[in-house]
Protein backbone atom coordinates (compact mmCIF):
# COMPACT_ATOMS: atom_id res chain seq x y z
CA UNK A 1 0.00 0.00 0.00
CA UNK A 2 1.01 3.43 -0.53
CA UNK A 3 -0.11 6.91 0.12
CA UNK A 4 1.44 9.91 -1.83
CA UNK A 5 -0.09 13.19 -0.88
CA UNK A 6 0.90 16.55 -2.25
CA UNK A 7 -0.56 19.91 -2.62
CA UNK A 8 0.91 21.40 0.24
CA UNK A 9 2.31 24.91 0.57
CA UNK A 10 2.43 28.22 1.66
CA UNK A 11 -0.60 30.42 1.57
CA UNK A 12 -2.27 33.77 3.15
CA UNK A 13 -4.66 33.47 5.49
CA UNK A 14 -8.38 33.55 3.56
CA UNK A 15 -6.73 31.86 1.07
CA UNK A 16 -7.15 28.29 -0.08
CA UNK A 17 -5.28 24.93 -1.04
CA UNK A 18 -6.06 22.07 -2.36
CA UNK A 19 -4.55 18.44 -1.34
CA UNK A 20 -4.45 15.04 -3.17
CA UNK A 21 -3.73 11.92 -1.87
CA UNK A 22 -2.90 8.82 -4.79
CA UNK A 23 -3.56 5.75 -3.69
CA UNK A 24 -2.21 2.69 -4.76
CA UNK A 25 -1.55 -1.46 -4.02
CA UNK A 26 -4.92 -1.92 -2.64
CA UNK A 27 -9.15 -1.77 -4.10
CA UNK A 28 -9.02 1.96 -3.53
CA UNK A 29 -13.09 2.06 -4.15
CA UNK A 30 -13.88 -0.41 -1.48
CA UNK A 31 -12.29 1.32 1.78
CA UNK A 32 -12.66 4.52 3.12
CA UNK A 33 -10.25 7.26 3.64
CA UNK A 34 -9.72 10.23 5.81
CA UNK A 35 -7.33 13.51 6.22
CA UNK A 36 -5.72 13.99 9.32
CA UNK A 37 -2.90 16.75 10.46
CA UNK A 38 -0.43 17.23 13.25
CA UNK A 39 1.72 20.32 14.75
CA UNK A 40 4.94 19.67 16.28
CA UNK A 41 4.90 18.77 19.47
CA UNK A 42 1.07 18.12 19.80
CA UNK A 43 -1.22 14.41 18.56
CA UNK A 44 -2.40 13.86 15.28
CA UNK A 45 -5.93 15.00 15.27
CA UNK A 46 -8.65 13.78 13.02
CA UNK A 47 -9.45 16.40 10.06
CA UNK A 48 -12.43 14.53 7.47
CA UNK A 49 -13.33 11.38 6.05
CA UNK A 50 -15.17 9.73 3.54
CA UNK A 51 -17.09 6.43 3.02
CA UNK A 52 -15.42 4.34 0.24
CA UNK A 53 -18.39 5.40 -1.97
CA UNK A 54 -18.24 9.03 -1.47
CA UNK A 55 -21.73 9.35 0.22
CA UNK A 56 -20.94 10.11 3.74
CA UNK A 57 -18.25 12.24 4.82
CA UNK A 58 -17.06 13.60 7.95
CA UNK A 59 -15.20 16.71 9.65
CA UNK A 60 -14.00 18.12 12.35
CA UNK A 61 -15.86 20.90 14.37
CA UNK A 62 -12.97 23.20 13.03
CA UNK A 63 -13.07 22.89 9.48
CA UNK A 64 -16.46 22.11 8.35
CA UNK A 65 -17.76 24.77 6.14
CA UNK A 66 -14.21 25.72 5.45
CA UNK A 67 -12.50 21.99 3.92
CA UNK A 68 -14.45 19.68 1.54
CA UNK A 69 -12.89 16.03 1.12
CA UNK A 70 -14.08 14.03 -2.38
CA UNK A 71 -12.54 11.03 -4.14
CA UNK A 72 -12.55 9.71 -7.32
CA UNK A 73 -12.33 6.22 -7.37
CA UNK A 74 -11.58 5.82 -11.07
CA UNK A 75 -8.34 7.32 -10.06
CA UNK A 76 -7.80 6.24 -6.99
CA UNK A 77 -7.38 9.69 -4.79
CA UNK A 78 -8.57 11.26 -2.38
CA UNK A 79 -8.93 15.34 -2.28
CA UNK A 80 -9.32 18.00 0.46
CA UNK A 81 -10.21 20.92 -0.29
CA UNK A 82 -9.49 23.79 2.23
CA UNK A 83 -10.80 27.13 1.42
CA UNK A 84 -10.65 30.52 4.30
CA UNK A 85 -7.65 29.03 6.25
CA UNK A 86 -6.50 29.75 9.24
CA UNK A 87 -2.80 30.25 10.68
CA UNK A 88 -4.39 27.76 12.91
CA UNK A 89 -4.49 25.15 10.00
CA UNK A 90 -0.76 25.05 9.64
CA UNK A 91 0.52 21.72 10.03
CA UNK A 92 1.47 18.00 8.87
CA UNK A 93 -1.57 17.01 6.30
CA UNK A 94 -1.42 13.14 6.13
CA UNK A 95 -3.82 10.82 4.64
CA UNK A 96 -5.10 7.37 5.61
CA UNK A 97 -6.63 4.12 4.72
CA UNK A 98 -9.51 3.04 6.40
CA UNK A 99 -9.97 -1.08 7.08
CA UNK A 100 -13.28 -1.01 5.96
CA UNK A 101 -15.59 0.62 3.58
CA UNK A 102 -16.99 2.75 6.35
CA UNK A 103 -15.11 5.52 8.74
CA UNK A 104 -14.30 4.42 11.69
CA UNK A 105 -11.18 6.39 12.85
CA UNK A 106 -10.12 3.03 15.48
CA UNK A 107 -9.21 1.25 12.49
CA UNK A 108 -7.20 2.78 10.28
CA UNK A 109 -4.27 0.57 8.86
CA UNK A 110 -2.01 2.73 6.66
CA UNK A 111 -0.31 6.61 6.19
CA UNK A 112 0.91 8.67 4.02
CA UNK A 113 3.85 10.41 4.39
CA UNK A 114 2.45 13.85 4.94
CA UNK A 115 2.64 17.02 3.10
CA UNK A 116 2.94 20.75 5.14
CA UNK A 117 0.33 23.46 4.58
CA UNK A 118 1.57 27.19 6.31
CA UNK A 119 -0.98 29.75 6.61
CA UNK A 120 0.47 33.28 7.42
CA UNK A 121 -1.46 35.66 8.93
Amino acid sequence: VQLQASGGGLVQAGGSLGLSCAASGFTFSSYSMAWFRQVPGKEREFVAAITYSGRTTYYTDSVKGRFTIARDNARNTVYLQMNSLKPEDTAVYYCAKGRSGGWDPDRIDYWGQGTLVTVSS
